[in-house]
């Protein structure tokens, strides 16, 4: 069983990664962190982690590797090879790659670890920067399952729930799954409200009325919140979301699972992220409003007016 003397090694300090670091590091576990761009590790290290130079010296210093990277090709870079995390570990570490990633890598990460004596999780993370901060994400495993329950002290630092899935990839298989219903619902969340503009209501209230009802799921409610004040700073970027479409519609071709909708949502996806990538992925609503050709594209509502119509009420 992991305990709180445990020491973890952290790569990838992003927006999540940075997020879920600083959660470990307040639950009291030592904290050994890597990313290339140094500045976010001596920002880590100012709260008490130590930042390691390499790879190699992190998997020396960890008993247990966590990664938080943004693609497959990022993830395979910092495990393959002699500088790598499964030539540099000590034989018994728990890899927990926690990265949205193909459930074909993930299943070749755990056998390359198998043959160097490593048990390779893979815990994708469901939830964004807020849940992340919080530490009220979900985590959904595959892997081995007595490997699982050891981590069990790591994941209650940073998530509200976690589910073991089964074996080797079936975590990030459920990942793709989440995120299926999370890009294809903001699809048509955005459609229904150009909808909703091009009809006539106003649009604060839509937003606000729409986030109330029961056909919004929470990971939505905020998004149509923010949407009010066009808010789509990222919190989840549009590019991600295109990123893992792609990895969702290509694993469906590969075991014959029609998702006509998903392509759909890619489209719109796709189109967006070649202008704005680094926005939310809520930005669709504006994609949306700009095609209906919404009078004011998405334009905020004045401060005046919305005084006027909470008068109204």
């Amino acid at each position: 069983m992991i305990s709180q003397n445990s020491t973890i090694g952290f790569i990838g300090l992003g927006a999540m990664g940075q997020l879920m670091a600083r959660r470990l590091l307040s639950s009291g576990f030592p904290l050994v962190v890597y990313d290339h761009t140094s500045r976010k590790t001596v920002m880590l290290a100012t709260k008490g982690a130590v930042a390691a130079p390499s790879v190699r010296q992190l998997a020396r210093k960890a008993e247990v590797i966590i990664s938080c990277l943004p693609n497959d090709e990022a993830v395979l870079s910092v495990y393959r090879g002699p500088e790598g995390v499964l030539a540099c570990a000590h034989p018994g570490s728990i890899v927990i790659e926690i990265s949205t990633i193909s459930p074909d890598t993930s299943r070749s990460l755990h056998r390359m670890g198998i043959e160097r004596g490593l048990q390779v999780l893979d815990v994708a993370v469901s939830g964004s920067t807020p849940a992340a901060e919080q530490g009220s994400l979900t985590l959904l495993g595959g892997g081995d399952a007595s490997a699982f329950d050891s981590c069990q002290p790591i994941f209650s630092a940073i998530a509200k729930q976690y589910f073991h899935m089964g074996p080797s990839g079936s975590g990030t298989a459920m990942k793709l799954v989440v995120n299926a219903l999370l890009g294809v619902n903001m699809q048509a969340i955005a459609e229904a409200v150009a909808f909703g503009e091009k009809a006539g209501l106003n649009r604060e209230l839509l937003l606000e009325t729409l986030a109330k009802t029961a056909v919004i799921a929470p990971a939505h409610q905020g998004k149509l919140l923010r949407a009010e004040h066009d808010d789509y700073s990222p919190q989840f970027p549009l590019k991600l979301m295109n990123k893992d479409f792609r990895l969702i519609l290509e694993k469906a071709g590969e075991v014959g699972a029609p998702m006509p909708a998903t392509a759909a949502a890619l489209q719109i996806n796709a189109a967006r992220t070649a202008v704005d990538g680094d926005q939310d992925f809520s930005i669709v609503i504006g994609e949306m409003e700009r095609l209906a050709r919404v009078h004011g594209n998405s334009q905020p509502t004045s401060l005046i007016s919305r005084l006027k119509t909470r008068a109204a009420r």
